[in-house]
């Protein structure tokens, strides 16, 4: 879906965190990644243990030349996947981590 649909999802929803969350994939899929900032930000504000939507905004952040930014948000996902139980994401974590 475009992020033109679930940006009029968000307007009707401003609240709505898996609107926002899917309204910056699909910013990020066009390659507007300094749009999809505030929504991952506004997604991990709303659930403390989202470690998705802190993958993605650290990553989105990385590539926008942001790293010191973005490692606080990796190191917390970091945290989350271990806690989560999640190897895959942890082993991705740790890659990025041990580059910056």
């Amino acid at each position: 879906m475009s992020s033109a649909r679930f940006a009029a999802l968000v307007a009707a929803q401003p609240g709505n965190k898996m609107f926002r969350f899917s309204l910056a994939q699909a910013l990020l899929r066009e390659e507007k990644p300094v749009e999809a900032v505030p929504h991952l930000e506004f997604c991990v504000a709303a659930q403390a243990d989202w470690m998705m939507a802190r993958i993605l905004l650290g990553k989105t952040l990385l590539a926008l030349g942001r790293p010191d930014e973005a490692r606080p948000w990796l190191e917390d996902a970091l945290r989350l996947a271990i806690e989560q139980h999640h190897e895959d994401p942890e082993r991705e974590l740790r890659a990025i981590l041990s580059e910056l």
